[in-house]
């Protein structure tokens, strides 16, 4: 990924955050320049708590060489506590411990590496939520 790229995606990619409608209240993610209920132009940041349940997901046994390395790997479409559904990696479970409902957490990990001397990218992933 360009550097100019990383940097404009990098609140998106390390605090959740998307955008919020001062018209209606909808709240978006990714971010967007209107609003998909209302299409008001009036947003604002909005930072999502990383909160939420597996509404679905799939295991993936064959990927891009970028990801080979992680195979398999599970990813999930994620129902914020605050409304949005998010695509997904899961972390810190195995296939056959997903299921729908399960309460998950949003943490920072690493997504790949550009090329064995390349930048490592890293991004949000989200795991079962941890009994404290």
């Amino acid at each position: 990924m360009d550097i100019p790229r990383y940097w404009r995606l990098r609140n998106q990619r390390y605090r959740l955050e998307g955008t919020e409608c001062t018209e209606c209240g909808e709240k978006s993610f990714p971010p967007r320049c209107v609003c998909a209920k209302c299409k008001s132009d009036s947003l604002q940041p909005f930072r999502f708590s990383g909160k939420g349940t597996i509404y679905s997901f799939s295991t993936i046994y064959q990927a891009l060489d970028t990801f080979d390395k992680d195979i398999p790997y599970s990813i999930a479409l994620v129902k914020l506590e605050e409304g949005p559904l998010i695509t997904t990696q899961l972390a810190d479970i195995s296939p056959d411990e997903i299921k729908i409902k399960l309460p998950v957490e949003m943490v920072i990990r690493k997504i790949y590496e550009d090329g064995e001397h390349g930048p490592i990218q890293y991004g949000y992933k989200f795991r079962p939520v941890l009994n404290k």
